[in-house]
């Protein structure tokens, strides 16, 4: 007999003691989760009541909601500012200053309104909110108002790099103003003013504005929506960031605490509905990056070790890429532009268009080089030269100011939209484009005309005459240059016959037919919906 105290012995006795033993320390899992809990919770307690004490509870709350609600107030000073810096910066837009942007970025006063529609949302003040909102969107109209003036009246109405830079907002724009909202609600909350300043230059409110108000001027749909797009993120990431910042440091609402949850619910879903179209254009961006970068390997492999200087510039329009390449080489490459059409067209699955112009430079002295660099930069001088005679051209002979005619030296394209002249007939307008053009054999010049009335199409018996095949093909080119659609109204068979010419013009107009047979066809402009074919 064991007495209780005796130690166990070996033996079957001694394992079964042992595996009791053991099945009984299997409960410690569940107690070690159980301490995990408790550590979390006691540190997520100490952590609030040092937030509470250390952090908001020293920020005096009703000193900065009384200076931010004065700071939102409208008045004549905040729309002196805001015209002022929306001028600055529309100037330095079109100039392509970065520091005159940054300029009118430290002077725009759209900050304060855009923090007060923020608080107000957290402390559930919608006076304050209703105010700031009005400021706001003041200020905002008459930035767009004013710099759309300033492009109207101005010479200079070209897209620059910084202008372009404004107009395709992405998900890194997202980032950028949510860090910087979260810097500028800090600063504010803890009296660290000076900070602003650098915040202003990062959120950059006004730029966006004034390239909407370029958009506006130069009645261009894709810059004006790009640069509104940017705007509106900037404007939603700051004060809804703070809000955020604002109720975590405690600012006293009358919201309950279900209006609370589905604040912060709301919130939330404002920045994915921003993320997601913003993270696609981010894509975008990344793949014409690529694209780009694979366009100036793909030419520098067409010359090979022959390239010295190569400079390649691509554009996208939808699915087609363009790219225009100036190659700097000691030996002319035959049919370069061609091959590197075909490559790009196979590596990217895409259309691209190649021009590609090939500066031939010699193996001599460097003073040499420098000539024949010279040289080129004389032909491009050259080419600037008659494309400004070109558009001086056009505009007299299209009765439009010079600013009318769109010039692409690079692609060597030009086009205007003429003006209704006395007694000038489709025919006249496509003789005035046919003569130009053959005067500048390396140019496409294109001149859309006026809605002037479109010619019948006659046919005898079954055969188009060649009056009618001319009025067809006239009534094309129209289309083509009008971008407004053409309704052919005619017998079934005749519709059926311009059709198939059509066909081999890579073209069609809409068709009613009117009957059977064969007859005269009528062409009229569809100017209820102005599509183009």
């Amino acid at each position: 007999m064991q007495t209780p105290n005796a130690p166990a012995e070996t033996g079957p006795e001694t394992g079964v003691a042992t595996g009791a033993a053991k099945a009984g320390a299997e409960p410690a899992a569940p107690t070690e989760a159980k301490s995990l809990r408790q550590g979390l919770s006691d540190f997520l307690h100490t952590f609030d009541h040092w937030w509470q004490k250390d952090v908001s509870g020293t920020v005096d709350q009703i000193a900065v909601i009384e200076k931010r609600r004065a700071e939102c107030a409208f008045s004549a000073r905040y729309l002196l500012m805001t015209c002022m810096s929306a001028g600055i910066a529309i100037l330095g837009l079109l100039q392509g200053s970065a520091a005159v942007v940054i300029g009118a970025m430290l002077l725009s006063p759209l900050m304060d309104p855009i923090m007060g529609v923020g608080f107000a949302l957290a402390i559930g003040d919608y006076k304050w909110l209703r105010q700031s909102a009005k400021s706001l969107a003041i200020g905002t109209a008459f930035a767009i108002l004013f710099t759309a003036l300033i492009v109207f009246m101005s010479p200079l109405q070209a897209i620059t790099t910084e202008i372009a830079a404004r107009t395709r907002p992405s998900l890194l724009d997202l980032g950028v103003a949510i860090f910087s909202s979260i810097a500028g609600a800090y600063a504010m909350i803890r009296g660290r003013e000076g900070t602003i300043v650098g915040v202003a230059i990062a959120t950059a409110l006004m730029p966006p504005l004034a390239v909407v108000g370029f958009g506006l001027a130069t009645l261009n749909a894709t810059v004006f929506w790009g640069a509104l797009f940017l705007f509106i993120t900037n404007l939603t990431a700051i004060a809804l960031t703070a809000t955020a910042m604002a109720r975590a440091y405690g600012f006293s609402s009358s919201l309950t605490e279900k209006h609370t949850q589905m604040q912060a619910f709301l919130i939330f879903g404002a920045f994915v509905v921003l993320a997601v179209p913003l993270f696609l254009s981010l894509l975008q961006i990344v793949d014409e990056t690529r694209a780009q970068r694979g366009a100036k390997t793909v030419v520098e492999e067409v010359f090979g070790e022959r390239a010295v200087n190569t400079q390649v510039d691509s554009t996208f329009e939808g699915d087609r890429m363009s790219v225009t390449a100036t190659v700097f080489t000691p030996q002319f490459v035959e049919n370069a532009e061609g091959e590197a059409e075909r490559l790009l067209t196979e590596r990217f699955d895409r259309e691209v268009d190649v021009t590609l112009s090939q500066v031939i430079i010699g193996n001599g002295t460097q003073a040499q080089e420098e000539a024949q660099l010279a040289q080129a930069r004389e032909q491009e001088a050259q080419m600037r030269a008659t494309a400004e005679d070109i558009a001086e051209r056009l505009a007299l002979l299209a009765g439009v100011p010079v600013e009318d005619v769109t010039v692409d030296r690079e692609r060597r394209r030009a086009l205007v939209a003429a003006r209704p002249l006395d007694g000038a007939s489709l025919a006249a307008y496509q003789e005035l484009e046919t003569r130009i053009n053959a005067t500048e054999p390396e140019w496409d010049i294109r001149i859309a005309p006026p809605l002037r009335p479109l010619p019948e199409i006659t046919f005898d018996g079954e055969n188009l005459t060649a009056e009618g095949r001319s009025a067809l093909l006239l009534a094309n080119w129209a289309q083509a240059r009008t971008g407004v659609r053409v309704v052919m109204r005619g017998p079934d068979d005749a519709v059926a016959n311009l059709r198939a010419v059509l066909a081999s013009q890579q073209s069609s107009m809409a068709a009613e037919e009117t009957g059977e047979g064969y007859g005269t066809v009528t062409l009229d402009w569809d100017i209820t919906t102005g599509e183009s074919e």
